[in-house]
């Protein structure tokens, strides 16, 4: 069984085909998709593998996009950090969905799945453009142009153009702002992300960086790019190789 990642973390895709392998051994990991751009020009030119995990979310828009533009009919899996209405559509139509954290177990369930419905042949250039439809518009009413943070007995709104960075530090979701100073707030990253923000990019697992932020960029090793900032801050944020592309277009063109 040939399958395919569509996942624009390297390690979270990693991790992915090495617990398919190792719960199937007849499955093969044939190839690793990081981006939109990508996957449509592979899905161009192949059609040799039988089952699709996808990420929903990628650095240069949304997987629905592929699926939308090239005809493939492969099933497809998707790994998710969306709520509930996303699920919901998945499950109307026959197309299943891990939530993420993925873990091990959800794998095994999702892929089991699939085998019991023997593989069905799926029309997927339908729903992909109803869910895509379904997410602008989900993603329009989710639009925040302010972070609430929490000091002491208030709630105090931070304009998005006033934050630098969002970033994990001891498991706790923070902002440090333009006036170098550093609030914890309750959203997850992923939650941040869900945000219409095009003058930010997702660097890696911890950090989310403003454009405004971003004073010039520095070759780091194995091709990757150290960021250094306008404000000053502690932590060194690193773009790997892999994302270095999409980066660079996005300071290119935000």
């Amino acid at each position: 069984m040939k399958i395919v990642i569509i996942e624009d973390e390297q390690f979270t895709a990693e991790d992915l085909a090495s617990v398919i392998t190792e719960l199937r051994d007849n499955y093969e990991v044939v190839k690793i998709l990081s981006s939109v751009a990508e996957a449509k020009k592979y899905f161009s030119q192949h059609n040799d593998f039988n089952l699709i995990f996808s990420d929903i979310h990628l650095g240069d828009g949304l997987s629905f996009e592929i699926f939308r533009a090239i005809p493939l009919r492969s099933p497809v899996i998707f790994c998710t950090a969306y709520d509930n209405y996303a699920i919901e559509a998945f499950k109307a139509n026959g197309i299943d969905y891990v939530l993420k954290p993925v873990n091990r177990k959800n794998i095994l369930e999702a892929i089991e799945k699939f085998e019991r419905l023997n593989a069905p042949v799926v029309e997927v250039n339908p729903l992909m453009t109803e869910l895509l439809e379904l997410f602008k518009h989900k993603s329009s009413q989710k639009i925040s142009r302010s972070i609430l943070v929490h000091s002491k007995d208030k709630i105090i709104p931070i304009k998005l153009e006033d934050i630098a960075v969002f970033f994990i530090r001891n498991e706790i979701t923070s902002i440090l702002d333009f006036n170098s100073k550093v609030h914890s707030i309750n959203e997850t990253l992923e939650e941040i992300e869900l945000f219409e923000m095009p003058d930010f990019f997702r660097a890696n697992r911890q950090f989310i960086v403003n454009r405004k932020a971003v004073r010039d960029v520095s070759q780091h090793f194995a091709r990757k790019l150290a960021l250094n900032l306008s404000v000053p801050f502690t932590e060194q944020i690193i773009v790997s190789k892999e994302k270095t592309p999409l980066f660079l277009k996005w300071l290119k063109n935000s």
